[in-house]
């Protein structure tokens, strides 16, 4: 039981820092810089940092089984490089809302993959959580807002690829971290995905990012923050939670970056807003409850058995 509420702080902690990445993504546009160069840095100084970290301190960490490359190789493609390119221009054809609402359909497709494969019941409880966490989202991302909507048929295929993608980076991280630790699954994860992205930037942009002290930083700061906390916190609340739960939990962060934009930005909230937050911490809450009664089943059920024993 203890472990599983440290499963879910855990990826509470993820969604909070996540939250935080438009904040830095804006300070960086700020500086010229096109999104894709933005999100190469994420994924390649938050690599590079990762990577020396456990070569300084476990090297024995960075040894791959050549087996597990045919794992690794789609996780950084898809859950990482494919994840951050269609996300981006799905937000170009469909607008911010529209396109974070699709992008979290995540966890339908987790809970999907983890029904048809991994064996994970398919509870009326995680049926709710759902519907609330998807709702939520369409709420706090405006998705309301029809006159801020753009319907385009290309973007919203781009969205639910980047709901795909989002849940195959679940996955993909679950089953790797049977083998390896969390930090060195992200570590590669993060270093093929910044590989991928590599042939898609402009020697121009990256000699911004670089050469310009304010910019470095705050892509530093970036790699460091969102990147690789969230990462970390998300990775290691998926050894202790299910998949499709660490991932409903993960849907509080657009909840936390309209909050964010409140308090740091000034930007303006709207009941339906709040209402959004609401229902996505509901659907945290149906979880968490719904695995407390689960659990003081189990263990009724062992006192139950060890009284007939005796």
């Amino acid at each position: 039981m203890k472990s599983r509420f440290h499963g879910y702080a855990l990826a509470l902690v993820a969604a909070v820092l996540w939250a935080t990445l438009g904040l830095f993504y804006r300070r960086l546009a700020g500086y010229e810089l096109p999104a894709l160069t933005i999100a190469f840095l994420r994924a390649a100084l938050a690599a590079l940092i990762l990577l020396a970290a456990l070569g300084w301190w476990q090297p024995a960490a960075l040894r791959l089984a050549r087996r597990d490359l045919a794992l690794f190789v789609p996780f950084g493609l898809f859950g990482v490089a494919a994840f951050y390119i269609v996300y981006i221009y799905a937000i170009e054809r469909t607008g911010m809302g529209i396109a974070a609402v699709l992008m979290y359909t995540a966890p339908i497709w987790v809970t999907l993959f983890d029904t048809l494969f991994a064996g994970e019941p398919f509870t009326r409880s995680k049926l709710a959580a759902l519907l609330l966490a998807v709702s939520g989202c369409a709420l706090v991302s405006r998705a309301y807002d029809l006159g801020a909507v753009h319907f385009d048929a290309v973007g919203i295929l781009l969205g639910l690829g980047a709901g795909i993608a989002y849940g195959t980076y679940t996955l993909f991280s679950k089953a790797l971290q049977r083998r390896y630790s969390a930090l060195t699954t992200l570590a590669y994860a993060l270093g093929i995905g910044a590989l991928f992205l590599l042939p898609l930037q402009k020697p121009a942009d990256l000699l911004r990012a670089v050469t310009v002290p304010a910019a470095a930083l705050w892509a530093l700061a970036l790699a460091l923050l969102p990147t690789l906390g969230g990462g970390v916190a998300f990775n290691a609340a998926l050894r202790r939670v299910p998949a499709s739960h660490a991932s409903i939990v993960a849907t509080l962060e657009p909840a936390v970056a309209m909050l964010l934009g409140r308090a740091v930005l000034g930007e303006r909230l709207e009941g339906l807003q709040v209402a959004g937050g609401v229902l996505i911490v509901g659907a945290v809450l149906i979880l968490q409850t719904g695995n407390v009664s689960q659990g003081a089943a189990i263990d009724l059920g062992r006192e139950h058995g060890a009284t007939e024993i005796g």
